[in-house]
């Protein structure tokens, strides 16, 4: 164990900063806003959580999955503690944060459409691309404001392409508030899963429920162990999805509890274009 973090930006990574700001530090994972004469980059450090060894190599797994798909400002490499990668900065605000004032317990939320529709184009984009990204989440999507537009972000757990062996490592899951119940099972009963676009599916319209209402789509305690949510996602049945229109109906759909029930995300964007028009 190398200890929680956070840790400072090692030595040799190849960039000058000219200021920097620590944004994240939790999971394995240090994360830094850094300023430099080039213009502005994320630092990610990974190293071993208090329950994963994985999370050491996530970054160089990301980088090599970002130059793949033709990103060639990302560098990555080893540390002291486990591996790193620079990438540009993305600028805007995280779903989560951005659907603040159109949040509410209990009642009809009622987000603003244009905002889903870019989060879907945006993994609709990576699935044409040949890739699933098995950790969609609110923190994940990252929304310009105009026009509004959104970039998918953390692509360390994504299958589709060639990853270098020895940062390669098994999918365990992801955060399980947004695991299909296919994905929470197989990882219950196999230790690991397979990302897939469906999943992917199922994680959107999640996240766009929890970003809407605040509320995970499936209950179970705040307490419960792994083990324990997924079991409540495999066996149970996700909340009342209470928002309004028709986006709450795609929501419905796309949280169906059978893979090939699930609308693609062409068919979400589909949809969301002709609500938005």
């Amino acid at each position: 164990m190398t200890g929680s973090g956070p840790f400072e930006i090692p030595d040799h990574i190849p960039v000058t900063s000219t200021s920097q700001r620590l944004v994240l530090n939790r999971r394995g994972s240090t994360v830094w806003d850094v300023e430099t004469s080039a213009g502005r980059v994320a630092i990610k450090l990974g190293y071993p959580s208090q329950t994963h060894a994985w999370t050491a190599l996530a970054p160089a797994r990301e980088g090599a999955i970002l130059q793949e798909l033709g990103s060639s400002a990302v560098t990555y490499g080893e540390w002291d503690h486990g591996t790193w990668n620079v990438q540009p900065w993305h600028e805007g605000t995280d779903l989560q944060e951005l659907w603040t004032s159109h949040r509410t317990r209990g009642g009809l939320a009622d987000p603003p459409v244009r905002d889903a529709l870019a989060c879907a184009r945006a993994l609709a984009e990576l699935h044409d691309k040949g890739l699933a990204h098995g950790d969609v989440q609110p923190a994940h999507l990252i929304l310009d404001a105009e026009p509004t537009r959104a970039t998918l972000i953390d692509l360390a757990l994504a299958r589709g392409v060639q990853v270098p062996e020895p940062f390669d490592f098994p999918y365990r899951g992801c955060l399980v508030h947004y695991e299909s119940p296919e994905i929470s099972r197989r990882v219950l009963e196999d230790g690991e899963a397979v990302p897939t676009r469906e999943a992917d599916v199922y994680a959107l319209g999640a996240t766009l429920f929890m970003a809407a209402t605040g509320w995970r789509h499936v209950e179970y305690p705040d307490d419960a162990s792994r083990p324990e949510q997924r079991r409540a996602i495999v066996n149970g049945t996700h909340r009342l999805v209470n928002v309004t229109g028709m986006l709450g109906a795609l929501i419905n759909d796309m949280l169906r509890y059978h893979a090939d029930d699930r609308p693609t995300t062409h068919e979400v964007c589909k949809t969301l274009e002709q609500a938005a028009a």
